[in-house]
């Protein structure tokens, strides 16, 4: 089953769906992580889709929906188990070639969803102090979960950067287009019984618990 974990920037998307995908022995795949690699890589998508990204929008339809769904179908072991997806879909035009593509794939149940609902407050809070390492990916931030030594991963001693799309002047876009993007996608799977929310403001591990309960609730639903 393919289950989307949905929640406005700096929700706690990335850790969270990471630790989910590993209690379910789920897939992670987060589009996020190809659009920074693309980028990094200065490949010919990811320049395509840099100015996008430097503004603090999406990435429109056409480009991601491609991309993003050959690396769904190409990553190990999707089809045997299933997968927890960050970043994707964004829009009702994505949920819908979502949709399409694991009709076409036999999945047994159709895609559902589980948003991460936080205050606006608490989400500018996090992105504007968020830091993140350019060698493994840990995330920090210098108010709730500082590194040891500023600027140096705890865990692998690479440096620290902030994003582009975490800088304090892009925060309030991404936050309006997350709203007005995200909104029919949420009414897409309501509609269907295929959305279910968790209080993201809650201590780490209580918003994991109620992840995992959340989803398996959802996946016996629509199974």
């Amino acid at each position: 089953m393919i289950v989307t974990l949905m929640g406005a920037p700096g929700s706690g998307k990335g850790t969270q769906g990471r630790q989910l995908a590993s209690s379910l022995g789920y897939t992670y795949l987060a589009s996020g992580d190809l659009v920074r690699k693309s980028l990094a890589d200065r490949t010919p998508w990811g320049e395509s889709v840099r100015a996008f990204i430097e503004a603090g929008q999406y990435v429109p339809d056409e480009l991601i929906v491609p991309v993003f769904l050959d690396a769904l179908h190409g990553a190990d072991n999707v089809a045997g188990t299933g997968a927890i997806l960050d970043g994707f879909p964004r829009t009702a035009e994505q949920a819908l070639a979502l949709d399409d593509a694991s009709l076409r794939a036999g999945y047994r149940a159709r895609p559902c969803a589980v948003v991460l609902e936080v205050p606006e407050e608490v989400l500018i809070a996090r992105l504007s102090g968020r830091w993140l390492c350019v060698g493994c990916h840990a995330t920090y931030n210098v108010q709730a979960r500082p590194s040891q030594m500023p600027g140096v991963c705890d865990t692998c001693g690479e440096a620290l950067e902030q994003r582009v799309d975490d800088r304090r002047e892009t925060i309030q876009n991404r936050l309006a287009v997350y709203h007005e993007s995200t909104t029919p996608v949420l009414g897409f799977y309501r509609s269907r019984g295929g959305l279910a929310s968790v209080d993201g403001d809650l201590a780490a591990g209580d918003v994991r618990d109620a992840l995992i309960e959340a989803t398996r609730r959802l996946m016996a639903s629509q199974t």
